[in-house]
């Protein structure tokens, strides 16, 4: 505690000593200079939030795998200070870079620990994370002169975090919300160009991906965890997305809710034609794993009998491809070949 103590201490008194120790030198001003023509302080508004950077972040702590993935990907490794709340292993892409970033924690960590990393900026994918019973709010640490992002994607319009589980939309979320949070931690780091270049590649395999695709005649379900009250996806979310860039129909597209709590009766009424599966290494609830899924899936009187299940017809994705991420281009990739695979596409 007080350890904690100190260190809360010393954040809040680091603004007041670093202007009473480089005001009006030569050197304070030359560095003013070169911020300002590298176009700091920069100022976004962010889930309705105003966030301003004064320069570059140098230790910097994301808290959800999604956006730390795009932190990655932009080869800003070297100007991370930690990592927390992962669902997958790391893109094999990233592993080198990954793995010289500390990882906080697993799932959420505490305050204290995210303030022990030392941070002069901190990003999550949710708004949860960054909210209540979260890690702590983004009003906590801005009192502590810790500028936060939350991604777009879960704030953007249409998207109503307060109806409980993890939100509805009234509208459907678009790739376009990725390639903005893209944009923006690009030019809250000074990398405009790897930016882009990274939005022109994401776009350029979902090009590929679906080129020639005409997959209106089949329906998909997708299923992201737990076998009593499985978590299926509803219209507009990053399966939304996902489902929209192949063509396809969404079985569940009625329920406007991110990810809602289906019962087994329902989804045999529905019988999909394909069912994606979350393919989850965390232990958080039952039936995490594909594996796992397509097991019980097989055995249970309510499924066993579906058409996907009779055919075989699954398709494993990671729980970030399921998420608004960049890896729900993944997504489009492997539900596209998988449809041509299962010959249900031309």
């Amino acid at each position: 505690m007080l350890r904690s103590t100190r260190r809360l201490a010393a954040l809040l008194l680091a603004p007041a000593f670093l202007l009473t120790a480089c005001g009006g030198s030569a050197d304070s001003t030359a560095e003013a200079d070169r911020t300002s023509a590298a176009g700091y302080p920069l100022t976004l508004d962010n889930c309705g939030t105003e966030v301003t950077v004064t320069a570059a972040p140098e230790h910097a702590v994301s808290l959800n795998q999604g956006t730390t993935e795009i932190l990655l990907s932009l080869g800003l490794a070297d100007r991370m200070a930690g990592t927390a709340t992962w669902t997958d292993p790391v893109l094999g892409s990233l592993e080198k870079a990954n793995a010289g970033v500390p990882r906080l924690a697993e799932n959420n960590p505490s305050f204290e620990k995210v303030l022990d990393a030392s941070p002069d900026f901190v990003t999550a994918s949710f708004v949860s994370t960054l909210g209540k019973g979260g890690v702590a709010s983004r009003a906590q640490f801005e009192k502590l002169g810790v500028p936060t992002y939350v991604s777009p994607s879960d704030c953007s319009e249409g998207k109503d975090n307060d109806t409980g589980g993890d939100g509805s939309r009234s509208k459907p979320l678009t790739l376009d919300a990725v390639y903005g949070e893209i944009r923006d931690l690009a030019r809250v780091f000074g990398v405009e160009q790897r930016g882009e270049a990274l939005v022109t590649r994401l776009k350029s395999r979902v090009t590929a991906a679906t080129e020639g695709l005409d997959a209106s005649d089949v329906s998909l379900m997708y299923w992201f965890a737990n076998s009593q009250s499985p978590y299926l996806a509803g219209c507009c979310g990053a399966p939304g997305a996902i489902t929209r860039a192949v063509g396809a129909r969404n079985a569940f597209a009625d329920t406007h809710d991110e990810w809602p709590q289906i019962n087994w009766e329902t989804v045999a009424d529905r019988d999909p034609d394909v069912i994606v599966i979350g393919d989850l290494t965390r232990k958080q609830q039952t039936a995490e794993t594909a594996q796992a899924k397509i097991r019980f899936l097989e055995t249970n009187p309510a499924t066993r009998n579906l058409t996907a299940v009779k055919k075989k017809r699954f398709i494993s994705l990671s729980g970030q491809a399921m998420n608004p991420s960049i890896r729900t281009v993944d997504g489009i990739e492997q539900v596209s070949s998988a449809l041509r695979a299962f010959g249900l596409v031309t």
